[in-house]
């Protein structure tokens, strides 16, 4: 039965648009739970080495909303964090306030007011009664907390349950591995008076941040708040404890600030990044959030932007990063340029790193890198427009591909509608799913061109380790779609030379295979 007869009924059939990436809602697993608790001070030790104060802009929160408890007559003593400090002033120590004893450095009830500015928000809700125990043996009777942190129902903690990063209720971990609690009013208000408090203010802070070049409102919400110790004798009724407001402040005014400050350069408009959640906020990594990986071949070095390694264990874009599935088959194009010599490439799947594509466009004549996911393209033209230059630039095309997706299909037609010689797949074979949509893609995409050689033959290469597909799982997709796997490496091979084709890309090209892990598997199918 001829190949086009085994295809014909499923190419008819609307095929699904894929996820490559798993979109089970599970939150967190009690690994990675008990990991960021266990490494909660590394990662904050990371994040603030790597930012230092850029998130942390000074709004004049103090002034602002609580002038009025650091004016009048007499000096106060004020427990808070900064790194610029005066000696003579102030006395720093490092302490954790779910472990260390504040007595051990601060005398019993001796503090007028203690600033909690997003800080409760980074611990355990179960150890956050101990950090307010902490505070409250250090107060004064008539001290005062004053509270700001994140909200329920922010933009982030949204952005964050999507994402399926929640460790516990109303807790989350951020790409980064630090932690995030976001409070409602009344949680807040039981947890303080729980522990020896009387809420004397409590209420919301709301903010509208609009990006007017993406067309995009979101809504940034905080709670505020001050707290008293319960002794205190005129503050001691309930008459303040379930208030609620909308606080006046200047946040609350600025409700249309433009991201995108640079049309109007007229203005100095500061968008507040203070808490850290830029990325979040937008839905794509900045610039902070990514490293380089230098990836040497031959006598050619590439510069490869991917997302940072401390992001990676959260993040579901799997093309953010750099595989070594494509780093092998980049080598093996590098040292066998007569794989694409003269011939129309494509790449599925390739991910920002597209380090195959930007290999084979030495030799081919015509490369078009795909993918699926949109941040991974940004990121995968950045790669491209500084590692590749003319002529090579003039061939190498970057191109949406959603397996499946008509539209897309018919819009790298258009770029070649003659199929193309040899296309490349490197681990894009993890997802059940994604099987089938794969072949039934690249049988629509691939040259008809069978070859009076073998190695001339048109060719699908899938480069891989194998984790939930097996190989028997593949195989059949694969014939579904009129594939034949001529050969497989380092398995053993099924063509009639001695060798066989991909066997010869290492025995004459003396790359070291055991550079690389030896559960990487490389698939050569042709069209039946």
């Amino acid at each position: 039965m001829s190949s086009d007869a085994q295809a014909g009924p499923e190419q008819q059939e609307p095929s699904p648009k894929i996820q490559i990436y798993s979109t089970s809602a599970t939150g967190v697993s009690p690994f990675w739970r008990d990991k960021y608790e266990r490494e909660a001070r590394k990662y904050w030790d990371i994040f603030y080495k790597r930012h230092q104060d850029k998130f942390f802009k000074d709004r004049h929160y103090l002034d602002k909303e609580w002038g009025r408890y650091f004016s009048g007559a007499g000096k106060r003593i004020i427990l808070e964090m900064h790194k610029d400090f005066k000696e003579t002033q102030i006395s720093p120590f490092v302490c954790d306030l779910t472990i260390d004893d504040l007595n051990q450095q601060i005398p019993p009830s001796s503090v007028d007011i203690v600033t909690m500015i997003f800080v409760l928000s980074a611990v355990s809700p179960e150890k956050m009664h101990l950090v307010l125990q902490n505070i409250r043996r250090v107060l004064k009777p008539n001290g005062h907390v004053l509270f700001r942190d994140y909200a329920t129902g922010d933009l982030a903690q949204e952005r964050l349950t999507c994402k399926d990063q929640m460790i516990s209720e109303n807790f989350y971990v951020r790409g980064d591995g630090t932690r995030a609690f976001y409070f409602s009013n009344e949680f807040l208000a039981s947890l303080f008076k729980d522990n020896g408090f009387n809420v004397k203010e409590i209420g919301l802070c709301c903010k509208q941040v609009e990006n007017r070049s993406r067309e995009l409102v979101m809504n940034r919400r905080w709670i505020q708040a001050v707290f008293c110790p319960s002794d205190a004798g005129d503050l001691s009724s309930g008459n303040h404890a379930s208030t609620e407001v909308d606080l006046p402040s200047q946040e609350n005014i600025e409700s249309n600030i433009s991201l995108n400050a640079s049309k109007e350069p007229g203005k100095n408009i500061e968008v507040d990044m203070s808490e850290g959640v830029a990325a979040d906020m937008f839905g794509i990594p900045s610039s902070v959030d990514n490293e380089i990986i230098q990836v040497s071949l031959n006598e050619e070095t590439f510069s490869i932007r991917v997302l940072s390694r401390e992001y990676q264990h959260t993040c579901k874009s799997t093309g953010l990063m750099l595989w070594e599935s494509a780093q092998l088959m980049a080598s093996v194009l590098a040292r066998n340029p007569n794989i694409v010599s003269g011939k129309k490439v494509l790449e599925l799947g390739c991910g920002c790193g597209g380090i195959c594509s930007m290999v084979a466009v030495r030799s081919a004549d015509l490369v078009v890198a795909t993918d699926g996911d949109t941040k991974t393209l940004d990121l995968l033209m950045q790669n491209v427009a500084s590692n590749i230059a003319p002529p090579f630039l003039d061939k190498l095309i970057v191109k949406s591909l959603e397996w499946g997706d008509r539209g897309h299909i018919e819009a790298i037609k258009e770029v070649n509608d003659k199929g193309f010689n040899i296309i490349i797949g490197t681990d894009v074979t993890y997802i059940p799913e994604a099987i089938l949509p794969l072949f039934a893609t690249a049988r629509e995409l691939i040259s008809p061109n069978r070859g009076d050689e073998e190695d001339q033959a048109s060719a699908l290469i899938l480069c891989h380790v194998f984790r939930r597909v097996d190989e028997p799982s593949m195989l059949s997709a694969a014939s579904r779609y009129g594939f034949r796997l001529v050969e497989r490496w380092p398995a053993g091979i099924f063509g009639n030379s001695s060798q066989g084709v991909v066997g010869s890309w290492f025995a004459e090209s003396g790359i070291d295979k055991y550079s690389f892990s030896t559960a990487l598997s490389i698939m050569y199918f042709q069209i039946e």
